[in-house]
C-alpha cells in the first residue's frame, strides 16, 4: 500500500437479507484527505461509513487502516470518531464536559483536559460557550460541539454522517465552510456522507459517487462535474442536457440532429454515444456566422444568480440553458457550443437484452412470463435464446394489472425529444424504455412487449 494511503478499502460487500446493499466496492483514501461518499438514499454510503467505524460487519473483503486489516476490530479500539446527524450530546452535560466526555473515559490529566477542551471551542468558535447548557444551543452550535468532541481525542480519521442534514439551507452553507476550515487546521482525513451534490462539491478534495451499492465515479469536484462517466453521475451532479448522439469520428460528433466539433477521441467511427451539455454551456450569439443551430424560447424564469430557459431546438429537441441575460417567451434565438464544452460517454447500453427460452413455434418464456413472437423454425421446446428488445417496443400501461408484468419506475432521465425509464419488474429484473409518455419515479405500471418487438438470437 503507498505511503499516502491512510485507508484501502478492498472487495467490501454487505447485504441485508436478499438485498445487497454493497456490492464489490474498491477504494483507497489518502491521508489528509476530505473525501465525500455521495449519492441517493439507499445506495450504501452510510453502510459503508458505518463499516469503516465498525459498527457494522462486512460479509466480504477487507478494511485497511495504515495497512492493518481492521475488520474485526470493534468501534472502540479503531482510531476513528464519529459525527452523527442527530448530534447525540449528553443533555446533563455542560459544553465544557461533552467535548471532555471521551478525555475523562481515557483518564487524561485534567490540565490537559483543560488545553485540549479549550483549542477546539476555540478551533469551532464557541470559547464563550464552555459553561452552557447543550440545549440551550441552536442546532448550529450543537453541531460545533459534537464536532469538537469528535476531534478532541484527535483521531487519526474523522467519520461525518450527513451532520449537516438537520439544519437550515444558510446555517448548512455557513457551517460547510466551517467544516472546510477546520479541515484544513487539523489536517485529519474527513470521510463524509452527503446526498447533497452541492454540498460535496463544495467541500470534497475527492467524491465517491455511489448508486444501489456500486461505485459510479472516484474523482475531483471539478472531474466529477465536467467528466461524468455516465448517465447517472451527469443527472445526479448539478443540471445536465444528456442527448441521444452518434460518434461521426474523432473530435466530431452528431446529436440533436446537428454536427458539432468536440475534444473527444476513441470511441470509433459511426458509434452510437450519449452527450452531456451543461446548461451554462450553451450560448447564445447575435453572429450568424458563430450560429449552430436555431431555436425558440419556451419559458425563462428568474433563478436569483441566473436564468434557466427552456428551449425548443429547430429540429425538435428541448434543451435546458442558463445565462445571465433574460430572453422573453417566444423569441427565436441562434445557439452555439464551444467543443469543451461537449462530454461525449459511451452508451451503457443500445436495447434490452435478455435470456429467453422457447416454449413452442409461436411463443417463449422470458421475464416469468409467457411471451409471443417470431421463433426461428428449427428451434425446439427448451432452446434458450437470447432475446434483444429495443427500448422503444417496450409499452407501459396505467394499470398494473393490464400488462403481462407489473413493475416500478425506478430511475428516469430525459433526453431532450424523450424520456429514457428503469423499469424494475415486482421479479426484480431490469427493464429500458424510451417513451413519449411522461413518468415519475415510483409510478407503478403494467408493462407489455409486441411479438414484432422481440428478436431471438442463438447464443
Amino acid at each position: 500500500m503507498a505511503k499516502d494511503y491512510i485507508i484501502d478499502i478492498q472487495h467490501l460487500s454487505k447485504s441485508f437479507g436478499d438485498k445487497k446493499v454493497l456490492d464489490d466496492i474498491n477504494f483507497y483514501i489518502r491521508r489528509g484527505e476530505f473525501i465525500t461518499l455521495l449519492g441517493p438514499s439507499g445506495c450504501g454510503k452510510t453502510t459503508l461509513l458505518r463499516q469503516i467505524a465498525g459498527f457494522i460487519a462486512p460479509d466480504e473483503g477487507k478494511i485497511l487502516l495504515e495497512g492493518k486489516d481492521i475488520s474485526g476490530i470493534p468501534p472502540y479500539e479503531r482510531p476513528l470518531n464519529t459525527v452523527f446527524q442527530r448530534y447525540a450530546l449528553f443533555p446533563h452535560l455542560d459544553v465544557y464536559d461533552n467535548i471532555a466526555f471521551g478525555l475523562k473515559l481515557q483518564k487524561v490529566p485534567p490540565k490537559e483536559i483543560e488545553v485540549r477542551v479549550k483549542k477546539m471551542l476555540k478551533m469551532v468558535s464557541m470559547t464563550d460557550y464552555e459553561d452552557r447548557s447543550v440545549d440551550s444551543l441552536s442546532g448550529g452550535q450543537q453541531q460545533r460541539v459534537a464536532i469538537a468532541r469528535a476531534l478532541v481525542n484527535y483521531p487519526k480519521v474523522l467519520l461525518l454522517d450527513e451532520p449537516l442534514a438537520a439544519l437550515d439551507l444558510k446555517m448548512r452553507k455557513d457551517m460547510q465552510l466551517e467544516l472546510k476550515e477546520i479541515h484544513r487546521k487539523m489536517g485529519i482525513t474527513f470521510i463524509y456522507v452527503t446526498h447533497d451534490q452541492e454540498e460535496a462539491l463544495t467541500l470534497s478534495d475527492t467524491i465517491v459517487v455511489m448508486n444501489e451499492g456500486k461505485i459510479q465515479q472516484i474523482g475531483t469536484p471539478m472531474d466529477i462535474y465536467n467528466e461524468p462517466v455516465n448517465c447517472f453521475v451527469a443527472d445526479f451532479i448539478g443540471e445536465s442536457n444528456i442527448l441521444k448522439g452518434r460518434m461521426i469520428r474523432d473530435r466530431r460528433v452528431a446529436f440533436i440532429k446537428h454536427e458539432f466539433d468536440c475534444v473527444d477521441e476513441g470511441f470509433g467511427e459511426d458509434v452510437p454515444v450519449d452527450v452531456v451539455v451543461r446548461p451554462e454551456d450553451i450560448y447564445f450569439t447575435k453572429d450568424p456566422a458563430k450560429c449552430q443551430f436555431k431555436a425558440t424560447v419556451n419559458s425563462c424564469i428568474f433563478k436569483g444568480v441566473h436564468y434557466e430557459m427552456w428551449v425548443d431546438t429547430d429540429t425538435g429537441y428541448e434543451l435546458m440553458i442558463q445565462d445571465y441575460d433574460p430572453y422573453e417567451v417566444g423569441t427565436e434565438v441562434m445557439l452555439y457550443i464551444d467543443p469543451d464544452d461537449i462530454q461525449v460517454m459511451h452508451k451503457e447500453r443500445t436495447r434490452n437484452v435478455l435470456e429467453a427460452t422457447v416454449v413452442d413455434s409461436n411463443h417463449v418464456s422470458m421475464l416469468g412470463a409467457e411471451w409471443e413472437c417470431e421463433v426461428p423454425e428449427d428451434a425446439s421446446a427448451g432452446d434458450v435464446f437470447t432475446a434483444e428488445i429495443p427500448f422503444e417496443k417496450v409499452d407501459l400501461l396505467d394499470h398494473q394489472e393490464d400488462g403481462k408484468l407489473s413493475g416500478e419506475v425506478h430511475f428516469l432521465l430525459y433526453k431532450g425529444d424523450h424520456y429514457h425509464l428503469t423499469i424494475l419488474t415486482d421479479e426484480g429484473d431490469r427493464l429500458w424504455v424510451d417513451t413519449n409518455d411522461i413518468w415519475d419515479k415510483g409510478d407503478l405500471v403494467g408493462i407489455d412487449i409486441p411479438p414484432e418487438g422481440i428478436k431471438l438470437i442463438r447464443k
